[in-house]
């Protein structure tokens, strides 16, 4: 989560407790129960804060968490109302939670929308080129390929339409061997978006830039390659193709550079995973490089670019 963001939500979460808290203090007779909604709010401060801080929780089900401990203190002050001494302090008191019952089930059907049936999506890099360009902005289809109940960590999908194709270009977030090692102690994420070129068991290689799978050249007109060099294959780094394989699925490969970036495999993708690939071959950090993507971080599939207005288009 950006700065912006976290400012947003401590900003946002203190108000809503200041006008809480101002109202109950105001209309309320009981001293008990001032005291008991200064402490719900001191409570929920707590997990607000974490949530918006944290790193490891997708910024979807950070909305969906806070609305639902939003909406948790708007039921709260539905069931304390009794306690308010005038009939004037009732009904302001009900445009108030009117108002916030509003806000943030909003907040909670959106968070919703995002997790389960599309999102918006900002290309952060040229790896895409010319498919797809920095900066600009997708919708992602996150139920074609189902659905993750939140919290399970089994990874496993429900209801998917269909399965990722050869060819479908793929939003995911990185895994941990495509990150540096301060992104990986600080948890940092990031999504990335590539397309996806082979499938659990296909057998991939590269030989002189020129990609093949199963043993036929896959002639993808929407690659580009910006570097007229070809590194030629470093066979010395293997002392046998099990251990090129198993090094590759380890995500070692990071470790080699460009020395596996024109001239790469052979390798068989396992079960349960993808290779991802840019289609700005000399200029994208992918499968080459950290291995085979494992099923569980993958998001969706890129539908529709709406910015900029230019360039609309299905993709």
């Amino acid at each position: 989560m950006d700065l912006s963001l976290l400012v947003f939500f401590i900003v946002g979460w203190v108000v809503f407790a200041t006008v809480v808290l101002v109202l109950v203090m105001k209309s309320c007779v009981a001293a008990k129960l001032k005291l008991f909604v200064a402490g719900w709010v001191a409570l929920i401060t707590v997990p607000v804060m974490l949530v918006a801080k944290s790193y490891h929780v997708d910024m979807e089900l950070k909305l969906f968490i806070i609305g639902c401990i939003l909406s948790a203190t708007a039921v709260m002050l539905l069931v304390i109302k009794k306690y308010f001494k005038t009939q004037k302090s009732q009904e302001n008191f009900k445009k108030a939670y009117s108002w916030v019952d509003t806000l943030w089930t909003a907040l909670v059907m959106a968070s919703f929308i995002m997790f389960f049936v599309v999102q918006t999506f900002q290309v952060p890099t040229g790896s895409m080129r010319n498919t797809i360009l920095e900066g600009d902005r997708l919708f992602v289809n996150k139920f074609i390929y189902g659905f993750r109940i939140p919290f399970t960590g089994n990874g496993k999908r429900y209801m998917a339409l269909r399965n990722i194709k050869r060819g479908d270009i793929v939003i995911f977030q990185a895994p941990p061997e495509a990150l540096s090692g301060y992104e990986r102690e600080q948890g940092i994420t990031k999504d990335f978006i590539k397309r996806c070129v082979a499938i659990a068991g296909d057998k991939v290689e590269v030989i002189d830039k020129k990609l093949y799978i199963n043993g036929v050249n896959s002639r993808e007109p929407y690659t580009i390659f910006k570097d007229g060099e070809i590194i030629p294959k470093n066979s010395g780094l293997f002392a046998s193709s099990e251990n090129y394989q198993k090094s590759w699925e380890k995500g070692e490969f990071a470790l080699y550079g460009e020395t596996v970036k024109d001239n790469f495999g052979p390798v068989i993708v396992p079960y349960g995973y993808y290779m991802m690939m840019g289609d700005n071959r000399d200029y994208s950090s992918d499968s080459r490089f950290w291995g085979p993507l494992p099923d569980k971080y993958v998001k969706g599939k890129s539908l529709f670019r709406y910015w900029p207005i230019k360039r609309w288009s299905l993709i």
